[in-house]
């Protein structure tokens, strides 16, 4: 694709951009060439502006490793060998890595995540599609997801956690800010948000479960340990737990909200190892 003084302008740039593009486009003004003149540039702000504006190719860079300053590919990037980049790798695509993939800022994906090893940024993690990874994954600030994300290990961020479709961990997961799932939440150890966590399907955690506001639920919630939310805590069906159901002080307990009142027996049980005092809905039986 050649991008034109026209196309560019049409864009509106900022001024200190554009008069760049001037200045370079002796060399051609293919679109991939321009990324990368611009990332060589140091501009890799204007690389990530110029890739949301013209959107993704089918192109495929295959490589046996990857060691740089930074990234911004149209197409889809696959490595058989692990990814280690100074701040940013983004690109039009997927992400395809055989090993783990480390950034310094920011791991972003027009579609999928594939990798096997970790993922881990100094920054975000985005992906327009699924996130999968053998080992973890970690991202010091925030996990945009808008499709499954999957995790071998842990999943952790220093801000919230978001998904549109489901997300499992097969050891626990962990929040600064809120965790918002379109589907299910599951892991195999705890689950810990230090504000809200909603699912719009079940939570199931192996281990305790911990929500620094509300937690919420659009079918049941399930753990070993303790359900503990400093909010309310609202579960579309059933709660149950091998240990206690705790809310915060003047919030109450709402089991039941999308089923019948005459099949709560069934499908709405509470069921800790003492009734909990805050119970407003649900059919309450002890372990």
């Amino acid at each position: 694709m050649e991008l034109s003084q026209n196309l560019i302008k049409a864009k509106r740039p900022c001024a200190d951009g554009y008069k760049w593009f001037l200045r370079n486009r002796d060399g051609g003004s293919g679109y991939q060439r321009l990324l990368d003149a611009l990332v060589r540039a140091d501009r890799v702000a204007d690389a990530c502006w110029l890739l949301q504006q013209f959107g993704p190719t089918d192109a495929v860079l295959m490589l046996n490793a990857l060691d740089t300053k930074a990234l911004v590919f149209a197409g889809t990037v696959i490595v058989k060998g692990s990814v280690d980049v100074e701040s940013v790798i983004r690109v039009g695509h997927s992400i395809r890595v055989g090993a783990g993939i480390r950034a310094g800022t920011a791991i972003v994906a027009g579609t999928d995540i594939d990798c096997g090893g970790n993922v881990y940024s100094g920054g975000t993690i985005e992906a327009g599609d699924d996130i999968k990874a053998s080992w973890g994954v970690e991202a010091e600030t925030r996990i945009d997801c808008g499709g499954n994300l999957r995790a071998g290990w842990f999943v952790t961020a220093g801000e919230r956690i978001s998904t549109h479709g489901n997300l499992f961990a097969g050891d626990g997961i962990t929040a600064q800010g809120a965790i918002h799932c379109g589907r299910g939440i599951r892991a195999g150890e705890s689950i810990d948000g230090q504000h809200d966590i909603i699912a719009g399907c079940g939570i199931e955690a192996g281990g305790a479960i911990h929500a620094g506001q509300h937690l919420e639920a659009g079918w049941g919630i399930k753990a070993k340990g303790s359900i503990v939310a400093e909010g309310a805590i609202k579960a579309g069906e059933g709660i149950q737990t091998e240990e206690d159901i705790l809310t915060g002080a003047g919030y109450g307990i709402y089991a039941g909200l999308n089923v019948r009142v005459d099949a709560w027996d069934d499908c709405a049980r509470i069921i800790a190892r003492q009734k909990p005092t805050e119970l407003i809905s649900g059919s309450w039986g002890p372990r």
